[in-house]
């Protein structure tokens, strides 16, 4: 027989475990899939942004990350075994109340993907490993997604988030387009390493080229160490223990057997790619099934996990509180520019024409242009409908503990006239903010302001859209 779900998330990467979290927390019954038989055991998107610890707060395992990981060290450059001095990889930023969450933080992926899997199993959600999906078939009410294994499962929407050669994203025919940022190919390795320090992040550029720089990073939380090294265009790279040493020693004034252990390996070319579409029929597409990043910047995990932010709580609207189908059609609406704006900006970042900053932490992405945003004042504050929704305290409440949970939030800021809620918006009341300015600001499940008004006058449409009552 097929078995049968409302959701079902092809690929158990930092997207699909976080969608997994979030579905789970809103009671859709929901199944991962993953092709390998286990979590994958790199450290290959180690830097988690900002925005996506505000993400992660929400979802309740910001505590477990910071416990993990670890600020970015200052990098430092060599040459001929002497230090040369320090370099610094990205602007400074102090936390502020509005948010706190003030630079990336370093975490090597296969320990994210760890806690991530760990929240999703706390929720009473799990992956099912081992189970390949050769094909998917969908009509109006559902898709099928079949297995090398037999036994296809039925569901009523899938989520394709199996990474960058998406077999689901070919069966259901969605074109990607993309280009090679740098045709040098690249290794990257969790290698262990002895007699280097663990307080920098360490640059051994050999000269003018780029072909043969090497770069040895500290991996937070772990004895690791992250090496990458360019190599030219043609090289065939060895990804074994001796080759890993003989490139250590060659670029370096490390002996070969610094190079103690190599705990995992790969070669890469860094290209951009972004899908035709991030939806058909009832495929949706998220993370590097979407979009392929050049690491540079640290954008690809990052917005993969806002994809299934996104995602989520829209799911969860139109399978258990009645909302309109139509609410889905704005994933793609919403999310696709976003995506196509992060390419941007890794390549710009690649090619050295970007510094890491107030960009690369995605703390000014919004939706002011989404179908799904309305800003009703005629004078609109510093916090318009479509922005993210700053942390602050609001008459003794910390607003980002107010936002935490898969609810809606409504803030009521030196305004009369708040409505009476249902339980699935918590209301916020208050005076004036000098973050937020004036009026009711309707906060949607993923900490964006979706609705802002003088006045409750039209709240009651908007939230009726959304399968919520007043």
């Amino acid at each position: 027989m097929t078995a049968q779900v409302d959701v079902l998330v092809v690929g158990a990467g930092p997207s699909g475990l976080a969608l997994g979290i979030d579905l789970a927390r809103r009671g859709v019954d929901a199944l991962l899939v993953e092709r390998a038989d286990g979590l994958f055991p790199g450290s290959r998107g180690k830097g988690i942004q900002p925005r996506t610890m505000e993400v992660f707060d929400d979802l309740g395992v910001l505590d477990a990350i910071r416990a993990a990981g670890g600020t970015y060290p200052v990098g430092m450059i060599w040459r001929d075994g002497e230090r040369l001095g320090e370099h610094h990889l990205s602007d400074p930023a102090e936390p502020t109340e509005d948010s706190p969450y003030d630079e990336p933080w370093m975490v090597p992926q296969w320990r994210t993907q760890q806690i991530l899997l760990e929240r999703l199993e706390e929720l009473g959600g799990k992956v099912a490993f081992g189970r390949e999906v050769t094909g998917v078939t969908q009509d109006e009410d559902g898709a099928t997604a079949h297995f090398a294994s037999g036994e296809p499962v039925r569901a009523r929407y899938l989520v394709a988030a199996d990474g960058g050669r998406s077999v689901v994203r070919r069966a259901v025919g969605v074109g990607m387009t993309g280009e090679e940022v740098d045709p040098l190919p690249t290794l990257v390795a969790d290698v262990r390493i002895t007699g280097l320090d663990r307080d920098n992040w360490h640059f051994f550029p050999q000269g003018e080229g780029a072909e043969d720089l090497l770069a040895v990073c500290p991996l937070a939380g772990t004895e690791d160490f992250q090496l990458v090294a360019r190599f030219a265009e043609g090289t065939e790279v060895d990804l074994s223990l001796e080759g890993v040493r003989r490139v250590v020693a060659a670029r370096t004034h490390l002996a070969a057997e610094d190079v103690t252990e190599v705990r995992w390996a790969s070669e890469f070319r860094p290209r951009v790619a972004l899908a035709d579409r991030f939806r058909a029929g009832r495929v949706f597409l998220a993370g590097d099934a979407a979009h392929v990043h050049s690491p540079a910047g640290g954008q690809g995990l990052n917005t993969s996990v806002q994809d299934a932010y996104n995602l989520g709580w829209k799911l969860g609207a139109v399978l258990g509180d009645g909302a309109e189908a139509s609410l889905l059609n704005t994933y793609e609406e919403e999310r696709r520019p976003v995506a196509e704006q992060m390419l941007r900006l890794s390549t710009s970042v690649h090619r050295g024409e970007t510094r890491r900053g107030g960009a690369t932490r995605q703390l000014g992405l919004g939706y002011r242009e989404s179908s799904l945003t309305r800003e009703t004042r005629e004078v609109p504050g510093p916090v318009r409908a479509g922005d993210r929704a700053p942390n602050g305290t609001v008459a003794g409440v910390r607003l980002f503990d107010a936002f935490r949970g898969p609810h809606w939030t409504l803030l009521a800021l030196g305004a009369a006239g708040a409505p009476g809620l249902g339980d699935a918006v918590r209301l916020v009341r208050g005076p004036a903010h000098a973050t937020y300015g004036t009026g009711l600001f309707l906060v949607r499940p993923d900490g964006y302001v979706g609705w802002a008004g003088d006045s409750a006058a039209g709240l009651g449409d908007h939230l009726r859209r959304l399968g919520l009552r007043l």
